[in-house]
């Protein structure tokens, strides 16, 4: 499996700040970029395979709606995790 333990815990502890706040939203939004690029890379060779198509469209909407939570609740988090994933701002002021 692509995301072992040892990996999502690392991703949690360097975005949500430690490896067992598996809940914060910045750890599920790095979470959810991981997936994302993992599917991405996938469809990339196998572009008809339209359940992981519409799986990663799902994934996508989950992550943006975290995201415009975190817009909405805290400006500043929100700030350092876009910069801190490289994410491209999605917020439509």
């Amino acid at each position: 499996m692509y995301l072992s333990k040892e990996y999502k815990a690392d991703i949690f502890a360097e975005f949500a700040g430690s490896a067992t706040n598996t809940g914060s939203t910045e750890g599920q939004v790095a979470l959810f970029t991981k997936r994302i690029a993992h599917l991405t890379e996938h469809l990339k060779k196998n572009r008809k395979d339209f359940n992981t198509q519409r799986a990663l469209q799902i994934l996508v909407g989950k992550r943006r709606s975290l995201l415009a939570y975190l817009y909405k609740k805290d400006i500043e988090r929100y700030r350092a995790i876009i910069k801190g994933l490289g994410l491209r701002d999605i917020i439509k002021k």
